[in-house]
């Protein structure tokens, strides 16, 4: 079959010849329809992220993490959790798991969508339970995720939605995907401060997708100015570190502004299993705007090493 292959970290995938996977007991051989090329793909390849070692224990590999295929007995499927030196970014897979996958939608848009929506409906829905009308700051908004959950958080009934971002072009679409307003970062300090300290006041829930410094302005701003017991309830939810892993965290930022810090939160199976299913439901009335761009796999490399990729999904096609 054909695959992405590298050699060694850091390597350029190459499209070349593999030997056909193995089938083991517990796994199922999946016919590769889309695969997400994601920065988590780039970085465990590269070397540099902590599970690098172990999604690559030997060389040459096929790179790539999951997608959306077909079974041998003609079942449409999301798959994962290929044993090395296998992956996603191939003819055939031998999936240590499958799922249901819908066959009257696109792979591409199955494999890129619901992820995404995902990543900002469950906390938004779940963790800080968004209520209706109340105002959502999305922290990186140009981004794809960043600007699904725009829709998202309109879809749940958000009265208000502000989105930042640095890229002038990409923010003048925010506001056709829904956003209310829009905050440039580039700006500097002391007026993006002022803006947020404007903006904050009113400000219900936020998703942060750049942490980092960003971030620090940001929550400096709930800050209050007099003494006193929390006035209201700032739920935060911490999802990317796009500007940074780190940030500076004082301590009158949490004792009475009302900050609520949290991540995505537990969610029971059943229920992601539930809100899947009706991510399809909306995909299939085109309820979210993504750009998708697919590439076939015999042209992983040149895929692999575009930069211009803000607000874009590459699904890789074989």
């Amino acid at each position: 079959m054909k695959a992405a292959i590298i050699n060694d970290f850091g390597e350029l995938p190459q499209y070349k010849d593999f030997p056909d996977p193995v089938v083991n007991e517990g796994e199922t051989l999946v016919h590769v329809r889309a695969s997400v090329l994601e920065n988590f793909d780039k970085g465990t390849a590269k070397g540099t992220h902590y599970s690098s070692k172990k999604l690559f224990p030997q060389f040459p590999a096929i790179v790539g993490t999951d997608g959306i295929g077909v079974t041998e007995d003609g079942r449409t499927v999301g798959f994962g959790n290929m044993k090395p030196p296998y992956g996603a970014f191939a003819e055939k897979a031998a999936a240590g798991y499958i799922v249901p996958a819908p066959v009257d939608i696109d792979p591409a848009k199955v494999a890129a969508i619901p992820p995404s929506v995902l990543a900002s409906l469950l906390p938004l829905k779940y963790s800080a339970k968004l209520l209706h009308g109340e105002t959502v700051l999305i922290n990186g908004a140009i981004g794809v995720s960043g600007r699904i959950a725009i829709q998202v958080a309109k879809m749940l009934g958000a009265g208000k939605v502000i989105g930042t971002g640095r890229n002038e072009q990409s923010l003048g679409l925010l506001t056709q995907l829904g956003a209310d307003i829009i905050i440039d970062l580039k700006q500097p300090e002391d007026r993006l401060q002022k803006v947020f300290e404007r903006e904050s006041r009113n400000i219900d829930v936020v998703i942060d997708f750049l942490w980092g410094h960003p971030a620090e302005i940001l929550i400096n701003t709930f800050i209050p100015n007099e003494a006193g017991f929390a006035k209201r309830n700032i739920r935060y939810i911490q999802i990317g570190e796009m500007a940074g892993s780190h940030i500076s965290l004082p301590g009158s930022a949490l004792r009475t502004s009302g900050l609520q810090m949290m991540g995505v939160g537990k969610v029971p199976m059943e229920t992601l299993f539930e809100e899947v299913e009706n991510v399809y439901n909306l995909i299939r009335t085109d309820k979210f705007y993504m750009d998708i761009e697919r590439v076939p796999l015999s042209e992983i490399a040149s895929a692999w090493q575009q930069t211009d990729t803000a607000g874009k999904r590459i699904v890789i096609v074989p």
